[in-house]
């Protein structure tokens, strides 16, 4: 069995291919290509066939992450969409929660739909809430809405009905009518996007699967086809924002699944050796050309939430996107990458991205036209970085570069030396990130102390040391081949499907009959969305419930222990509960009543992947290939780091800091005070001292 995860990210696209028969794995990393994403799934593919010496028919199954989606919304670069909906409920895109996201900004933006007004069409039919057909479906007004928007030049259409999440046979049959015109254009149903209530979220929802479907399926029939072209004839899976993966027919059908997954799958791969080191609470710690990512794992998951939002107005204000109500591994993202911009502020201050100078032009060390200092231009005049050995010797670093941009941009502006502004720009953009880091754990009832810190991404394992000291973390764990992690957690993924079902009740109408007809209900949609080539007895469900005290606004899910069943399954839930509140809040309130919202089923077939070990069993000594010059961010002043090659430690071999391990895909920075090993599976433990 040959498998192959690929990520396309924001700077760069990763690779891993792992031959379970012969226990080899191969990596490569090639800068993303904007223009066309497939053009680098093509180079990277054809440079590991060529390492192997065979075709692309040696490879069994494929798996892919993109942030096409995504990228098609915050571009609006996505097709024209129409919605039809229930006649009064066109506006509900622009109403939405009749909630400011900043009760002081006077010049509040929101972000504006992605259906204008005049695609937004509205037809005659009413359901109640309990199902029932209050108002008949009126076909004439359906036709008309279908005429108007193939005369409106419409390439597909979302339709969201009122309360079609109880009852979905009107939105059944507005898609036969559609098909019956227009059998060219894509149709997105609430009812099959999200059969969920809050209508506001569900029409956002099924709007952005209809606005990215025609992109996402010509994106995903290009790779296909280049692929093909080398001769794979295995699986192709995609990576979905759950922390799972599917087929890639149903990521053509519900492209809002994929909007989140390269992110998503860099977690996974921290969870698996986390979990291999025997760490229960870690905080994964992705940083990449474009981004950072961090996210919770406990006990070798991934948290999950339901409540996500893109194309932000605002960055880093909640509110101020575009509600997506799906499955997503439980992330924050903040602009702070390798290609993440500095500039001196109108204040005369230093700021340090959101913008990225991304693939195109990159950084100004990258040598392919950029101008303006990054912070991987201010980590090479650091001496974190070495020139001649970037991706493993392929792609040779322009100091001079970095240091007259820094020089131009900064040094000279502030009145400071450049490196004085190189360490400004590694400083700032690490302080941003712990800032972040301890705002969303504490949020999450956690302490980031009581975490150890899994770093990874191209830039993630530079900075990881000087954010873990910065969080009060003691323990610090860069993955081997931490570059391409994201890849890598493609290929330890399982095959998810989650599955969900409106039900709102108070918890004391709960009966055993009735969570079990909707346990039947919900495992039955998930064996029809999963992969055919998934053996059913391998499949395991895990039942949550979306719930809250009466009265509340917000609710909160709650785990039903798998082996519970009938009335055992039903008396659980109450303790669950008042577990998972009185983390997140403190206390509970055992007088009030509590109310369910949702019903949700994860469906997880966990694919056969052998134990795969990043460690060298040849090497014997510590790796050391001599010393480099380089500021010691625990000192704050220049030092001599030993430099040593990872691949050359043995293991359990103790390396004492300062010292820099470099790999092709990243560097590991590790500071004064501080000492390393790599352990039996490969990960390279930092411990910092006091």
């Amino acid at each position: 069995m040959i498998t192959l995860g690929s990520d396309i990210g924001g700077t760069f696209t990763d690779f891993v291919e792992v031959d379970e028969a012969s226990g080899r794995i191969e990596v490569y990393k090639c800068l993303t290509t904007p223009a066309d994403p497939s053009h680098a799934i093509d180079e990277g593919v054809r440079v590991l066939c060529t390492r192997r010496q065979q075709t692309a028919g040696a490879i069994d199954v494929m798996v892919h992450g993109t942030t096409l989606v995504i990228n098609a919304v915050i571009e609006r670069k996505g097709a024209r969409t129409g919605l039809i909906t229930t006649r009064g409920f066109r506006d509900v895109l622009e109403i939405g929660r009749e909630k400011r996201f900043d009760a002081y900004d006077l010049q509040i933006e929101f972000p504006a739909p992605l259906v204008p007004r005049h695609l937004r069409l509205e037809v005659d039919e009413r359901m109640h809430a309990s199902g029932k057909v209050l108002v008949p479906l009126d076909e004439s007004s359906v036709r008309a809405a279908v005429a108007a928007m193939i005369e409106q030049g419409c390439e597909s259409i979302a339709v969201c009905l009122l309360h079609a999440y109880r009852n979905p046979v009107h939105e059944r049959r507005v898609r036969e009518l559609i098909l019956a015109m227009a059998p060219d254009i894509p149709v997105s149903l609430s009812s099959d996007v999200l059969p969920e209530l809050k209508e506001y979220e569900r029409t956002t929802t099924t709007v952005l699967n209809a606005y990215s479907k025609p992109v996402a399926s010509r994106y995903l029939t290009r790779v296909e086809q280049r692929v093909a072209e080398q001769g794979f004839r295995g699986e192709f899976l995609m990576m979905l924002s759950s922390g799972g993966i599917n087929s890639a027919a149903f990521a053509r059908e519900f492209p809002v699944q994929i909007i989140e997954s390269g992110p998503a799958a860099g977690t996974l791969g921290a969870a698996y050796f986390a979990q291999l080191a025997g760490l229960e609470r870690v905080l994964a710690f992705d940083m990449g050309g474009t981004t950072a990512k961090l996210g919770l794992i406990e006990e070798g998951r991934a948290m999950r939430t339901n409540d996500f939002e893109v194309a932000h107005v605002h960055r880093f204000k909640r509110g101020s996107g575009i509600p997506v109500r799906i499955s997503v591994v439980d992330l924050i993202e903040i602009g702070a990458g390798g290609g993440s911009i500095a500039r001196r502020t109108a204040v005369g201050t230093l700021q340090v991205g959101p913008e990225s100078a991304s693939a195109v032009p990159g950084p100004a060390c990258y040598a392919q036209g950029g101008v303006r200092p990054t912070v991987s231009d201010a980590d090479l005049i650091l001496g974190y970085l070495d020139a001649d050995h970037f991706l493993g010797g392929r792609m040779k670093l322009d100091r001079a570069a970095a240091e007259q941009a820094i020089r131009n941009e900064l040094a000279q502006p502030l009145g400071i030396s450049v490196d004085e502004a190189a360490f400004g720009v590694h400083a700032i953009v690490n302080e941003n990130m712990a800032s972040a880091a301890k705002a969303y754990v504490s949020e999450r009832g956690e302490n980031p102390q009581s975490c150890a810190l899994v770093a990874f991404g191209g830039a993630g394992p530079v900075h990881a040391c000087d954010l873990a000291l910065r969080l009060g973390i003691r323990t610090v764990l860069v993955p081997p081949r931490a570059g391409v992690a994201a890849a890598f957690g493609m290929i330890v993924a399982p095959i998810t499907y989650d599955a969900v079902r409106s039900r709102r009740m108070l918890l004391r109408d709960l009966t055993a009959d009735l969570l079990e007809s909707l346990r039947t209900d919900l495992i039955a949609e998930c064996h029809e969305r999963l992969p055919g080539t998934v053996e059913r007895a391998l499949i395991e469900f895990e039942l949550a419930v979306d719930m809250r005290y009466l009265g509340q606004g917000y609710d909160v899910a709650v785990a039903i222990p798998a082996q519970l069943a009938g009335e055992a399954a039903v008396d659980a839930i109450r303790p669950a509960f008042e577990r998972v509140y009185t983390r997140l809040y403190g206390r509970t309130y055992p007088h009030l009543p509590l109310e369910l919202m949702n019903f949700r089923l994860t469906a997880r077939a966990q694919r056969h992947v052998t134990e795969l070990s990043g460690a060298n069993a040849a090497a014997s000594g510590d790796g050391r290939i001599g010393t480099r010059r380089a500021f010691c961010p625990r000192l704050r002043q220049w030092a001599d780091f030993n430099v040593h090659r990872r691949d050359l430690i043995a293991a359990n071999r103790a390396l004492q800091g300062p010292a820099i391990i470099e790999e092709n895909e990243s560097t590991t920075v590790v500071p004064s005070r501080a000492s390393a090993v790599v352990d039996a599976h490969g990960s390279l433990i930092v411990t910092l001292g006091d």
